[in-house]
């Protein structure tokens, strides 16, 4: 595909395929192959084994292999890691994040795509990547799983297998503990819109609502800050689609500047990282809600 292009530096994989990832390995193990930088859509697979060979071809290879995570290259992201870095959440006490499409039995509609009709973990494949990378960018590695899944009456008349609704609880290596909530038009979200992420800590709160329009920070009561109001920092921005272009110029400045591949925003690693708790929920899952662990990632040479 790509021998006839010895001047290409970076292969952008967008594929999709079954559970929006069966598509992925292919043609990346093809790019790293033939030593190109690869950017690749999530989630990096539907198959946690062909994930963890990308990644460790990656590093075989000493080329980039990053995901298009781009949910947490946004203004709100960047001033909430802010906070954390200057010290204004303290201990991080929980992380609470909410994401899933506006919806209900009113406008439900059976879809029968072939990557989506007969695969129940659809939408735990497809879209957790998202909120799982969110909470591990801002709380570092998770180390327990517990998880509990369900469909609505209206998906089981229809015979749709997809279970939709994702309630899971994290317990992250720091000591914070974690719930994300999930579900794929099955409800409306109320507060924070479609997308929200809450995290607190010992010294303050904040919360990203809509994923790129705004965040709102809590100084807790006695801190030097508190004024009793919280502080709310609009983006200017509505459009969710901005998230992309500030995605792809991440990757494209990570290899300019040739930062260490350790470094590299959104990695492989990162991408793989969600894709074992992914895994780590649908064990949990099937096996009635019991703790899992997620599998070990590889570890870094920095």
């Amino acid at each position: 595909m790509i021998d006839g292009e010895p001047d290409l530096d970076i292969v952008d994989v967008g594929t999709g395929g079954n559970e929006n990832g069966s598509w992925h390995y292919e043609p990346t193990m093809e790019a790293l192959d033939n030593g190109k930088h690869v950017l690749v859509e999530k989630p990096i697979s539907n198959d946690i084994g062909q994930a963890r060979e990308m990644v460790a071809k990656a590093t075989e290879e000493d080329l980039y292999l990053g995901c298009n995570l781009n949910h947490y290259f946004t203004p709100p992201a960047e001033q909430a890691k802010k906070y954390i870095d200057d010290g204004h959440i303290g201990e991080q006490v929980y992380c609470l994040h909410k994401m899933g499409f506006a919806g209900g039995e009113f406008n439900y509609n059976y879809s029968k795509a072939p990557r989506s009709d007969g695969f129940p973990y659809f939408h735990v494949k497809a879209f957790l990547s998202h909120p799982f990378s969110v909470m591990r960018h801002f709380c570092g590695d998770v180390t327990h799983v517990q998880a509990f899944m369900e469909r609505p009456h209206f998906r089981r008349g229809a015979g749709d297998l997809m279970v939709s609704i994702n309630g899971i609880h994290l317990r992250f290596e720091n000591g914070c503990i974690g719930y994300l909530l999930s579900q794929r038009g099955d409800a409306t979200f109320g507060l924070g819109g479609w997308w929200s992420v809450e995290l607190a800590g010992t010294r303050g709160t904040f919360c990203i609502e809509n994923c790129i329009e705004k965040v709102t920070y809590w100084p807790s009561p006695g801190a030097p800050d508190f004024s009793g109001e919280p502080v709310v920092t609009e983006s200017g921005i509505t459009d969710f689609g901005q998230t992309f272009p500030l995605r792809i110029h991440a990757f494209l400045e990570d290899i300019t500047n040739g930062v260490p591949k350790e470094q590299l925003r959104a990695s492989g690693r990162d991408a793989l990282a969600a894709l074992e708790y992914t895994w780590a929920a649908i064990e949990s899952y099937e096996q009635g809600g019991i703790l899992v662990r997620p599998h070990p990632l590889p570890t870094l040479n920095g």
